[in-house]
This record gives C-alpha cells, structure tokens and sequence, in this order.
C-alpha cells in the first residue's frame, strides 16, 4: 500500500475567516516532555497565522503566548500531591465520577488522568458547539473526544506516537514477572486509545515512522493518518554568540529513569570515554527517581563527579545549556518525532543520534545517525566528533540549516490551517 502524501502546504491566498481553535492537553508540563512543548508553540504558531486560540489543559499547565487563553481543567494532579495518592480523595471528590477514577485508578496501578480529563473536557463544551470551530486534541485520545464527535464538533487528534511501544520496551527492561503485571495495568489506557483512534474521523501524527507504526499496532489504515511534522521554534532556539562552548561537554535531554530514552547507554559510553578525554562532562535535562535505576548505575560506572541532572529549567537556561555543549547525544531507543534533537540542531550544536523512531527523519544527513541500544555505536560517535573539531562545526551549521528550511512552527500552522478547512468542508459537505 502506497502511504499517504503529507499535508502540502497551499499557495497564500487569503483565509477564508480566522478560525476559534480549542487545543486540548490533559497535562502541559512547560519544561520537559513534548506534550507541553507542542502546546506551548503550535499555538503560538496558530495565533501568527491569524486565528484565536485558547488551550484547554489540566495540571501542570502550559506557558503560553499571552495572546493564548489558558483555559485550567483541574485534576487531582496525583503525581505532584503533597500527600501519598492513597490519601488524597477527599469527600467532594465522591460526587465526581472523573475524579473517582483518577484516584482509583492510580490506587489500583493504572493512569486515568486521560479518560478523567476527557469526561472534564466534555462537561465543560456541553452546550458549546458555537464556541469554536475546531477542537484540537494532543494525545489525551480520550472517550470525551468521541463524545465531542457526536455532538457534532469537528475533532482532530495528534497522535505522537503509539504508546504500545513504550509498552513492549518496558516489559522487555523488566525481568520480575509482577512487575511487568504492574506494568500492564499501568498501559491498560491502550484500549481507550485504540478505540478513539478506531472511532475519530481525523487523525494527525509527527512522522512517516510514527504512522507506519499506528497503522500497525492499533490498527488502522495509514491512508486514514495525515501527517504534518512539528516545528522548531527557531528565534527561541537559536546560537549564542556571547555563550562559549564548555570543551568537552555533551549534553542529553532524556526522562532518566525511562528505558525508551536508552540513557543508560549514554552513560556507558561516557564511562568509557573518560579517560581517553579527562575534561569529558554529561549534563543531563532530566530527573532521576532517588535510588532508582539511573542514580544506582552512576554509582556503579563512578562517573557521579561528572555527570550533572537540571531538572525545571526554563527555556533561556535550556538553549544556553545546548549552546554550552560540543556534543548534544539524542539515545533514545524510539521517539514520534524527537523535538530535543531538533531544538539542539536549531541551536547550532552538534548531534549524535539513534536511528530510533522518527529521529533519523528529524537529523538526516545534518547529525550522526547511529544504530539505537548501541554503547559502542554511541561512543564511535562520541569520539569521532571530539577528534574532529571541524567535522563538529560542519555539522552543526548544517544542523541549524536543516531546521529552519524544514521544521518549523509556522509552515506547520500553515498546513494545519489547510488541514482545518479541509475537515470544515468535509463536515459541511456531510451535513
């Protein structure tokens, strides 16, 4: 089967009206995780090419552009409680069937935030299909969407990536048989997802990768899948002239204690490498869990004296972080899209990257692509760069080339402008 063709972009014509857009996004950490990133940009995007925006979001909340309404959706937020989730339902909380399930849900080893906010999502549109065109879902793919559907909003969806994925990775990285019982019931969400992504009638992901692998796990057609690429937002992203480069430094954006982000194969290679290069440091963007996986194999490699974690960092100390580095290494195992190697090519910094996912679609011929799970791949790599400064540089100009001419915001708010209308005609068309 021939896969569908990506949204092109029109010629510039005049809009037929600015659009009222709702994006949806059951949480929008502004520092980490693409989900929060995603919301924070493609509105902004969306703003600059003319419509109205307003993001509709539970706990932790997005930053946004101030021409953006942040719409909150509160949740019980179990993840950041001051009190142990066990403890943290509260009689009110009884005659709410949304917080109910959050709540047990987390008791008993799953994660409801999704279907939670979707039931949250619908009661608070009831009523409101005048309000806005088009409503905007980032991943949550929950039931409310389908609700929504019904009651006659035009809905779309971006599906980064299948979590069945992660799912496999994760069983695979854990030997105890009850832990992988654990592990099941926490992704036992998938079937609300491949009943939603069955069900919706517009789809949207990042990648040619990420849509083979939807079509494949949950399943449906690829030519039922459109795809329009994230951005990078390049002002923000960008070099600094006045910010020196750290000899020696790399630098990794990575969930520590995730195993689809294969950190700890950069750390291996970091151990390796310290003696061939003394003045060799790691900065990680992430937070391990305290006595977890990550923090124990640092013990274990002797590489704590140099390896530093930020966590909660904003976006200015971010890009000067990618500007300090020589090296940024992308090892996760599979990524949708890849939005830190992306942010780190746009920042001028070199790159070294798995061929996990989508990631050898975002790097190209701009970065080193190396086989994904590899610490010997890693290190190769590693040390070719510090021995070839110039090798370095080339790559990264090419880098920040290859973003700007191919990733960025504005050309995604373009074709999804295209996109919106094109489902407005169809739905107009059905009516």
């Amino acid at each position: 089967m021939t896969a569908p063709a990506a949204i092109d972009t029109p010629a510039p014509r005049p809009a037929p009206r600015p659009l009222r857009i709702a994006l949806l996004g059951y949480r929008s950490h502004p520092y980490g995780g693409g989900q929060g990133i995603y919301i924070k940009y493609l509105s902004k995007a969306l703003v600059n090419a003319g419509h109205q925006v307003d993001v509709i979001s539970g706990p932790p909340y997005p930053q946004l552009d101030p021409r953006v309404r942040l719409i909150q959706v509160p949740s019980l937020n179990l993840f950041e409680s001051k009190v142990h989730h066990a403890f943290a339902l509260r009689p009110q909380h009884l005659l709410s069937w949304a917080d109910f399930m959050e709540w047990w849900s987390m008791l008993t080893g799953g994660f409801a935030e999704a279907y939670s906010f979707g039931r949250r999502v619908r009661k608070l549109l009831r009523d409101q299909r005048d309000r806005y065109d088009i409503i905007h879902d980032n991943q949550s793919l929950c039931y409310g969407l389908l609700d929504l559907q019904r009651q006659g909003f035009p809905v779309v969806a971006t599906f980064h990536h299948p979590i069945t994925h992660d799912l496999r990775i994760a069983l695979k990285a854990e030997p105890r048989w009850y832990m992988r019982l654990l592990i099941r019931r926490w992704h036992s969400f998938l079937h609300m997802q491949k009943k939603v992504v069955r069900d919706l009638d517009h789809i949207v992901t990042v990648s040619a990768h990420s849509r083979r692998d939807i079509a494949r796990d949950f399943p449906v057609s690829e030519n039922d899948i459109d795809l329009i690429h994230c951005g990078i937002d390049t002002e923000e992203f960008r070099p600094l002239p006045d910010v020196a480069k750290i000899p020696f430094r790399i630098m990794c954006t990575a969930s520590a204690d995730q195993p689809l982000k294969g950190l700890k194969y950069l750390l291996k290679a970091v151990a390796s490498l310290r003696t061939r290069y003394p003045q060799l440091s790691l900065l990680v963007v992430g937070k391990p869990k305290p006595g977890g996986y990550t923090e124990g194999l640092v013990q274990r490699l002797g590489i704590g004296d140099i390896v530093q974690f930020v966590s909660g960092i904003s976006t200015e100390q971010l890009v000067r972080h990618y500007n300090e580095a020589e090296i940024v290494v992308c090892p996760s195992l599979y990524e949708g899209f890849g939005l830190p190697a992306g942010e780190a090519m746009s920042c001028g910094t070199a790159v070294i990257s798995s061929d996990g996912g989508a990631l050898p679609e975002v790097v190209g011929d701009a970065g080193l692509v190396v086989k994904a799970g590899s610490e010997q791949a890693i290190t190769d790599a590693i040390a070719d760069l510090f021995d070839h400064p110039e090798k370095r540089a080339q790559l990264a100009q090419a880098g920040r080339t290859r973003i700007e001419n191919t990733f960025c915001w504005n050309l995604a708010a373009q074709q999804f402008t295209h996109y919106y209308y094109r489902m407005l005609g169809k739905e107009q068309a059905a009516a």
